[in-house]
């Protein structure tokens, strides 16, 4: 595989920490260029978690960046709330559900659309596990507005290949951008492509080369655009994964190996150091993973570290991950909504927040923001 982007150890995620340029990031975030931090797989995989990023910065509750860590608060209070509905449409877009097709184009898999900012976007995704905010806001715009796929089947494609796939943070921006968890859909256009890209990106005269008023007409028609003429050849799309690469050293579940002991539990999104007299044991949930597949890179991002951190790394079924931990001593780690309630018979305490959690669902950032901070 090619060079990494993204080291999984505790010392990257903290020269990405130190790296930061919070005024910096406040002025340049939206351009593909400008000066994003770059943290986000290390908190989707719980090496840091927004606390220690609003600490380390320093960053008042008013600063942009601090904003912007809230909605990674505010998508799990809305996953917290809604469970599974978050999967489906929350409310009606701009066409019924039934007007999309469930199947992913060729021609977009393979970044080939013709439309340049779609089809370098593609590349990127594939080549680094990551994308720029504003890309992948522009990529979920034209696949479902123009394209007339449903958000669920582009969200679950663009999860499985990103580092810092979150299920709540990507299926609800795929939802806010498809109109479905938002007042009105994002709609991508060339111009706003050209103020935020370099020249490779722009996409002056192809299907999103038109007004705001005649892509929002294009949205809510149910007749989907073509794939054009462009100068990328295809590529091919890394294969999905159910399972972890067989050398990254995986085995069943094996009681005796915890037996009596006091157990950290190791899961995907939470790969700090375990604490000193605990005894790191790495799982995965088979169930989950045939769900929700991921790219090698994403495996070897994850797995890399659970070597790291301990000998003892399973893979099986729920019921015998639970058979096999029973015989410890005590079983201790950090929740994730991720792990749903495959281990809530366990004493995982809750995620770290900066922000208050409010005890109903907030419909809308706004109302979170607001309420988090009273």
């Amino acid at each position: 595989m090619p060079a990494e982007v993204f080291t999984p150890t505790p010392e990257a995620a903290q020269q990405a920490l130190h790296a930061a340029r919070p005024g910096d990031y406040a002025r340049t975030r939206n351009h593909l260029r400008g000066a994003v931090t770059r943290l986000s797989p290390y908190l989707t995989h719980g090496y840091l978690h927004v606390p220690d990023v609003m600490r380390a910065l320093a960053l008042p509750l008013e600063h942009k960046l601090a904003m912007e860590l809230g909605w990674r608060e505010f998508f799990h209070h809305a996953w917290r709330h809604d469970g599974d509905a978050i999967f489906t449409s929350l409310h009606d877009g701009p066409l019924p559900d039934a007007a999309y097709t469930r199947e992913l184009p060729a021609d977009i898999r393979e970044g080939r659309s013709g439309v340049p900012v779609i089809d370098l976007a593609v590349r990127a995704l594939y080549a680094d596990g990551y994308l720029h905010n504003h890309a992948r806001l522009w990529l979920a715009s034209y696949v479902v507005h123009l394209r007339k796929v449903h958000w669920r089947a582009g969200a679950d494609w663009l999860y499985a290949h990103l580092l810092d796939g979150d299920l709540a943070s990507n299926h609800l921006s795929w939802q806010w951008v498809a109109g479905t968890g938002s007042a009105k859909p994002y709609l991508v256009t060339a111009d706003n492509v050209q103020r935020l890209a370099d020249v490779p990106w722009h996409s002056a005269g192809t299907a999103i080369d038109a007004g705001a008023a005649a892509l929002d007409r294009l949205a809510r028609s149910t007749q989907a655009v073509a794939a054009e003429r462009g100068e990328h050849a295809a590529v091919a799309e890394p294969p999905l994964l159910a399972a972890p690469p067989a050398d990254l050293g995986f085995s069943a579940p094996d009681a005796a190996a915890v037996k009596d002991r006091d157990v950290w539990l190791v899961h995907p999104w939470s790969l700090a150091d375990a604490p000193a007299g605990t005894l790191p044991v790495a799982v995965l949930d088979a169930a989950f993973h045939r769900a929700w597949p991921w790219s090698e890179r994403r495996w070897r991002f994850v797995g890399t570290r659970m070597k790291a951190l301990t000998a003892r790394r399973w893979f099986g079924e729920r019921d015998a991950l639970h058979a096999a931990l029973a015989g410890a001593k005590s079983v201790r780690g950090v929740h994730n909504l991720h792990l749903g309630a495959a281990f809530s018979a366990f004493d995982l305490t809750p995620m770290p927040r900066a922000f208050a959690d409010p005890p109903t669902r907030c419909r809308s950032f706004s109302a979170f923001w607001s309420k988090s901070r009273s």
